[in-house]
């Protein structure tokens, strides 16, 4: 989960919000598997689902130079999958008679009493991008968190809790020290996620009260981090970094993966819309991720708004919002939109991909969208086909959605499989008619469909999911019983 910089709020969000030092933190390095090749890697439940050919180049996905002298520079030896940059914390959730008034002091007095003492550790979860990591863990992905969590409780129980998931962590910190910085500054940050009687959800973290990001002492990439980063293929960022670091420090962060060629991830979320209209440095910081990262993903609450900012009417001319966003990116490859219930689609410079979502019985929907894209991140690592990435993130997402909370709860591969073995989809004819009209005269469009016969109809591809399943299932059964994933 998230933290937001907003009033208490129920839960109609598309992904809802997530102790001392006086002398420098040292950084800090855990890894349950090793970021050398030559080394020996050592395996927990989760991440014994490693990767045959695990370092075989991404041909197929290279990322976009920065500076044109990158070129001649070698590729570097990429050992981990996924790398994801900040958004650390965890979650409290807490059933409360009712939740406090929206006013930010009411809110902020209300969470210095619940933090005056640490409640039952049954009640923490991993919250932020713990989500995205974990469920990419359990996919068999190599994951390493890339953050800074305190020296303390909260802190050591995200230690121990990613360690347990196979999740390599590299802390994030400064090598000198920081002037003037209250110790709070240094402390894990929390999500107190607040429920009341009628299943009303309310959020809020010591960052919704700061104008300056929580960790606003950091300002440099360690070398560690620089290490991490290099060593993997993919970089995931999402708007809630901003609450944690400054925008030079993102900006730094997605300069370096595009210098040593690892493809970036970016998912603004809620998060992006205040970015839109804040301060200078960070519009500046969000035109540079969509710009160079290499993947959007989006959610369609989040695109129908700049539709109709830039003279599209209507969500059916998302497909050619997604082509000026790829026409505008240095790097960009790919535009995801996550449309729920409904499904997702799949921009490229190509044409566009639809898919169906899975029919589930939803229990709650808090971290299917993190779940969704570590899904979309295995296609692309693995260089699967569109439609078989979507279906299979919609499967993801949908498994976790049948569960309850995130961090620990997102779907396992087991719950995976175990869906698509009997799969169906939510089918809306309707709905991706006037979705698709506009553009099967100047687009290619491939779709998802439950009973049509594989084959072409005009500028209009249809695969079934069973050929999907055929061809998707097999190897997931085969990553469980020899808990190695099939590239």
């Amino acid at each position: 989960m998230n933290h937001q910089s907003v009033a208490f709020k129920n839960t109609q969000f598309p992904f809802p919000p997530h102790l001392h030092y006086s002398t420098p933190i040292p950084s800090r390095v855990l890894f349950p598997f090793s970021l050398h090749p030559n080394k020996t890697i050592t395996k927990s439940p989760y991440s014994a689902f490693s990767c045959r050919g695990f370092h075989t180049p991404l041909l197929n996905h290279p990322s976009c130079s920065f500076h044109s002298s990158n070129a001649t520079k070698p590729a570097a030896v990429k050992t981990v999958d996924v790398a994801t940059l900040g958004n650390l914390c965890v979650d409290i959730v807490l059933n409360v008679p009712k939740l406090p008034p929206p006013s930010p002091d009411s809110r902020k007095a209300f969470m210095e009493q619940l933090s005056s003492s640490p409640p039952d550790k049954q009640y923490w979860e991993a919250g932020g991008n713990c989500n995205m990591a974990i469920a990419a863990a359990r996919l068999g992905l190599k994951c390493v968190a890339i953050g800074h969590v305190g020296n303390e409780i909260y802190g050591k129980f995200l230690e121990d809790l990613l360690q347990a998931e196979g999740i390599g962590m590299v802390g994030m910190s400064e090598e000198t020290d920081v002037l003037n910085a209250p110790s709070s500054s240094y402390e894990t940050l929390l999500c107190w996620v607040l429920v009341d009687p009628l299943q009303k959800h309310g959020f809020c973290s010591r960052a919704d009260f700061s104008k300056e990001p929580a960790f606003s002492w950091m300002n440099t990439l360690s070398e560690e981090v620089k290490r991490a980063i290099k060593r993997s293929r993919i970089l995931f960022c999402n708007g809630y970094d901003f609450d944690e670091l400054s925008p030079h420090m993102i900006i730094s962060a997605v300069e370096y993966a595009v210098e040593v060629g690892t493809s970036v991830f970016f998912d603004p979320g809620p998060r992006g819309k205040s970015l839109l209209s804040g301060t200078a440095e960070e519009q500046k910081a969000l035109k540079h991720f969509l710009r160079m990262s290499d993947v959007l993903l989006l959610t369609s609450d989040e695109v129908c708004p700049q539709l109709r900012r830039v003279g599209y009417p209507s969500r059916k001319y998302l497909g050619f919002y997604g082509q000026e966003l790829l026409r505008k990116g240095n790097c960009t490859k790919w535009v995801v939109v996550k449309m729920g219930p409904k499904g997702s689609i799949l921009i490229t410079k190509s044409g566009i991909t639809c898919a169906s979502a899975f029919k589930v019985k939803i229990m709650d929907t808090v971290g299917c969208g993190d779940s969704f894209v570590a899904a979309i991140a295995y296609g692309f690592i693995h260089n699967i086909p569109l439609v078989t990435t979507l279906a299979f993130a919609n499967a993801v997402g949908a498994a976790t959605a049948m569960g309850c909370g995130a961090g620990r709860n997102v779907a396992t591969l087991k719950q995976v499989v175990e869906l698509m073995e009997t799969p169906d989809l939510n089918e809306d004819d309707k709905f991706w008619n006037e979705l698709l009209r506009e553009h099967l005269d100047s687009q290619e469009v491939t779709f998802l469909s439950k009973m049509v016969l594989n084959g072409s109809n005009g500028r209009m591809k249809h695969v079934t999911l069973q050929k999907v399943v055929s061809e998707l299932l097999p190897k997931l059964k085969s990553s469980q019983l020899e808990g190695t994933l099939s590239s």
